[in-house]
């Protein structure tokens, strides 16, 4: 059974060396520095919540600071960031007696910041309802509403008053506790939000919370966050100033944290190999041995999948075995035909419009070669891919068609469009013709190897 996300460590994998990352930030948190809020930016699958985790239990092991986690996208619904905080800071007070202190100090503002916003769904309701009445009533409507209006806003100007008093009161009642122990609160999935609740979250953590000893760690995607500034703001206003205005300190979580440009794909393969035996989909030495790995390292590199994309490679690969009455990845199968299937699900998940190419029957082979990083067919020489220049050491290097490459010598014979690159010349037909045999044993594979793939989006297919 796979491990709870919550409870991961930098010790149970760390394939990114994040560790040090997170080193980092917790140094920063526990200085003297105003670094709050703090924004841990990354794109769609780059592992944010997972080092999020892992960074507070990191945290945990010295217990020098009260750590809260929120995942915001759970309570966007509740359409209140100010009662979703105060209820996790609530949670961590010692005993019933300090929590029921704290909720008479901080309810005043609670009932402000609700007021405040019936008062406005009113005011919007009422414009709303009149707006629909015939023009006849245009004059008495006007004044009704203007009475409206100025009964509202006086209140707001008498509570107005109170509720700096109450902020006042709440702050002093979170300085209290966070004198203690200071308070670090890590707020996740923000960018997975309604763009109102987001922008709500912002401005109530940057009004409100301005309490020493209380920070904030933003886990989202800042462009993402830019999009839901301008959605409800306009796209005149200058989102990355506008978020400037609320953001103290940002760094970025990059796939290539360790500085090495191949580890993420190897990560990546390693997550896709552990989900893979976990589901039962590799159990044979044909599917764990090393011409698979490799080219399943391969198809991850060529398409730059995330660990989030993997997982979505894997269930959909689970979905074509539960669907298929031949299992998919069939030990039994030769080795081409597999990832033939590997391929056409990647395409599935990743790239339908080459799948209505082949429906289509419009087929270009420089797509399909772009898809998995074959640019051309390479030349044979004795079996062997037949070396343009010298190597920097100066000696030779056997090395063979990588499996994709067979592939698209394959592929190419169903294409319509920019066939040659990927064809072999005559003399190197022979050659070729062996790797193919062993690759696809007797699968017809001139003409009819698309028909594999359309198998499978066909299996996939709910039309």
């Amino acid at each position: 059974m796979e491990m709870d996300i919550t409870t991961k460590t930098f010790d149970d994998r760390d394939e990114f060396k994040r560790k040090s990352i997170a080193e980092k930030a917790i140094k920063l948190l526990k200085s003297d520095i105003d670094i709050s809020p703090m924004v841990i930016d990354g794109g769609w699958g780059t592992g944010k919540t997972e080092f999020c985790h892992k960074l507070i239990n990191l945290m945990k092991e010295n217990d020098t600071h009260n750590v809260i986690y929120i995942d915001a996208f759970k309570a966007d619904h509740i359409n209140e960031p100010l009662m979703t905080v105060l209820a996790e800071i609530i949670k961590i007070l010692p005993d019933e007696s300090a929590r029921e202190k704290f909720i008479k100090k901080v309810l005043p503002t609670v009932r402000f910041g609700l007021k405040a916003l019936a008062k406005a769904g009113v005011s919007h309701l009422l414009r709303q309802d009149f707006a629909d009445v015939a023009e006849d009533f245009t004059n008495e409507i006007e004044e009704a509403t203007d009475k409206a209006i100025d009964a509202t806003a006086e209140l707001i100007l008498k509570e107005h008053v109170e509720a700096e008093k109450n902020l006042q009161t709440l702050q002093a009642a979170l300085t209290a506790i966070s004198s203690q122990n200071p308070i670090v609160i890590f707020i996740d999935e923000l960018d997975r939000c309604r763009p109102n609740f987001a922008i709500d979250m912002l401005e109530m953590i940057k009004h409100t919370f301005d309490v020493k000893d209380v920070s904030f760690v933003l886990i989202t995607n800042t462009q993402q966050l830019k999009a839901s500034i301008n959605h409800c703001y306009g796209q005149a206003v200058d989102a990355r100033r506008y978020l400037d205005k609320f953001i103290k300190f940002r760094f970025e979580l990059s796939p290539h944290s360790d500085r090495s440009f191949n580890a993420p794909v190897l990560a990546a393969k390693r997550h896709f190999f552990e989900l893979a035996r976990q589901k039962g989909i590799v159990t044979t030495q044909k599917l764990s041995g090393e011409h698979f790995e490799n080219a399943v390292e391969d198809l991850i590199k060529s398409l730059n999948l995330s660990l989030r994309e993997v997982e979505t490679l894997i269930l959909h690969i689970e979905i074509a075995q539960n669907l298929s009455e031949l299992r998919t990845f069939d030990s039994e199968q030769y080795f081409g035909t597999i990832l033939l299937n590997l391929v056409g699900v990647a395409l599935v998940c990743f790239e339908p419009s080459i799948l209505r190419q082949i429906k289509a029957g419009t087929v270009d082979a420089k797509e399909l070669g772009r898809f998995l990083d074959v640019e051309k067919t390479p030349t044979l020489e004795n079996g062997y891919i037949k070396q343009q220049s010298p190597s920097p050491t100066g000696h030779s290097v056997r090395a063979r068609p990588n499996a994709f490459e067979i592939l698209m010598v394959i592929l190419a014979k169903d294409c319509n469009v920019n066939v040659k690159q990927y064809a072999p010349s005559e003399d190197q037909h022979i050659e070729w013709e062996r790797y193919i045999e062993g690759f696809m044993g007797h699968v017809p594979h001139n003409g009819q190897t698309k028909i594999k793939l359309l198998e499978v989006e066909s299996l996939m297919s709910f039309d």
